[in-house]
């Protein structure tokens, strides 16, 4: 199976009133802080917007929310919006699996079913998917069965492996 190129259409430098927007947004919503002088280009990706830095994509932004890749997680290191899973979970996880609650070890607390979070391993940290909570931080990390998060992005995906 061959994994769809990316294409990064119409691609501009943010100007400085939308980088803020972002900031702020990133901020309330994963932790994060940019310095005021990144430098980040924005361009179209098929219907969302994307944007880039370092020649990577680091957040993507759809009709519904604005959210970090795996490689903005990686540079950004937020501190919010994060679920930790077992060893176990990971091989599934790295082909684009949804997140069971089984898998769960820990989760922030402040996370409500819809918002958009991000999945680490229990060892190493390492981020491994971006997806959709499909319960809160709370009852993912007391649930013994059911799906707790749906996958957006995932290691080895078209986005992961875009080169701009």
């Amino acid at each position: 199976m061959t994994m769809k190129q990316i294409s990064l259409r119409k691609r501009y430098r943010l100007r400085s009133k939308e980088a803020r927007k972002m900031m702020e947004d990133l901020s309330l919503n994963w932790g994060v802080h940019l310095d005021e002088d990144s430098q980040i280009d924005v361009g179209r990706l098929d219907d969302d917007r994307a944007f880039v830095m370092g020649g990577r994509i680091i957040a993507v932004e759809d009709d519904k929310a604005l959210y970090l890749t795996l490689h903005g997680i990686m540079l950004l290191e937020p501190d919010r919006s994060w679920v930790v899973v077992d060893m176990g979970a990971v091989r599934f996880l790295a082909n684009g699996a949804d997140v069971m609650a089984p898998g769960i070890v820990d989760a922030d607390e402040r996370i409500e079913e819809g918002d958009i979070v991000w999945v680490r391993d229990e060892v190493h940290g390492k981020p491994l998917i971006v997806g959709k909570a499909l319960m809160g931080g709370g009852e993912m990390k007391r649930a013994d069965s059911g799906k707790a998060i749906s996958t957006i992005h995932f290691v080895g995906d078209p986005i992961w492996n875009a080169e701009l």
